[in-house]
């Protein structure tokens, strides 16, 4: 090869490697300016992906008019954010201002401890002994126990304000939905291009799983979360539980990250038994039993629904994208898993031709 070819290759490699320089500069440019927005951007698609077939039936029936049925769309979705978190935060309102009144007129006290608690598992003994001394003696308690209660007020404070930011998060994410219905043939017409960019013959395939993905884990998680906490969060308004409001949105965490709502409710059965007459009690510990293990039959007819992955895959892929990026993670946990699936289901499917695959079926005795 000549000298002059040489220098020629040297100079065209120098100048591709210049080009992908820059190109990686202003797609990292790109990624630090969007990255504030990256989560509403992200709940938004999800939320538009999840509401989609909903939002075409509501436009059928208002004339087929996008700005009409958007405009529509963000009112119930906003209703459905802020009203109960409006009823929730007035009942832990009401709450914490009857318990100042009570606590500084002197007409607050704790009922003693019922004698089950000790045989509670790990905290039983210390809960006895806690409650008993705070029933016996609540200002000394409150005295000897000061820093303690200030931490855990602390953390309460916290998660309230964490809470809020998430309110305004998916009041956001409802507008950014709403936009992308309201604009959804060419919403349509950009995920096709870049699906077929990626995956070319098999667009149209991944564009239906990851659809059917979201709206599944939408509805087989955060609508089986929502369902619990409702249930359980009625009937603490209804027996009077302090702070039902706070304790229904633990519910709904706590059952969103795929763990029972028991976890909740055992200590507020507890304290409805140490509280209430024993017909109360028991009738709202059986209610409270039953409501909190209702995802045993939720979970089979909600998640996985219309989608070709396994239940099991679904379920796995949003406990672990729960695990490592949080809520966001429920769902891409999940997509990218039952994606990931498909493509090793493929993947086999392809490996054996139909030889092979005559050949691993089980040889049928003769007559």
């Amino acid at each position: 090869m000549s000298q002059a070819a040489t220098q020629a290759q040297v100079k065209s490699a120098i100048e591709i490697a210049v080009y992908l320089l820059l190109i990686f500069a202003i797609l990292s440019w790109c990624l630090q300016i969007l990255m504030p927005f990256v989560s509403f951007l992200a709940w938004g698609s999800i939320i538009a992906v999840a509401m989609h077939k909903p939002y075409l039936k509501l436009r059928d029936r208002l004339g087929g008019s996008d700005k009409l049925a958007a405009s529509v769309f963000v009112i119930l979705g906003l209703a459905v954010i802020l009203i109960p978190t409006w009823m929730f935060g007035g009942s832990l309102i009401d709450s914490l201002q009857q318990f100042r009144a009570d606590l500084q007129a002197g007409d607050f006290s704790v009922a003693p401890a019922n004698e089950s608690v000790k045989s509670w598992p790990i905290i039983g003994e210390r809960l006895f002994s806690a409650w008993n001394e705070a029933s016996s003696n609540l200002e000394a308690f409150l005295e000897n126990h000061h820093e303690q209660l200030r931490q855990i007020m602390t953390g309460l404070l916290g998660k309230a304000a964490s809470v809020g930011l998430s309110v305004l998060q998916f009041v956001a994410a409802t507008l950014i939905a709403a936009a992308f219905l309201a604009n959804e043939s060419a919403m349509r017409a950009m995920t096709s291009r870049f699906f077929a960019r990626l995956v070319g013959d098999n667009a149209a395939n991944m564009i239906q799983l990851t659809s059917a993905t979201i709206r599944s884990v939408a509805v087989g998680v955060l609508g089986i979360a929502l369902i619990q906490a409702v249930l359980l969060g009625g009937g603490m308004l209804v027996v009077g539980v302090p702070a039902a409001g706070l304790l229904a949105l633990v519910v709904f965490i706590i059952v969103t990250a795929q763990l029972p709502a028991l976890l909740v409710m055992a200590p507020v059965i507890a304290w409805v038994f140490s509280a209430e007459s024993t017909t109360t009690a028991l009738i709202f510990a059986v209610y409270a039993v039953l409501a909190s293990m209702s995802d045993i039959v939720l979970k089979p007819l909600m998640l996985g629904r219309g989608v070709e992955a396994p239940m099991l895959v679904i379920l796995l892929g949003a406990i672990g994208g729960m695990v490592t990026s949080g809520i966001i993670g429920l769902f891409l946990g999940a997509v990218i898993l039952a994606l990931g699936y498909m493509l090793l289901e493929a993947w086999m499917k392809q490996g054996f031709g139909s030889a092979d695959a005559e050949s691993m079926e089980p040889s049928q005795p003769e007559a």
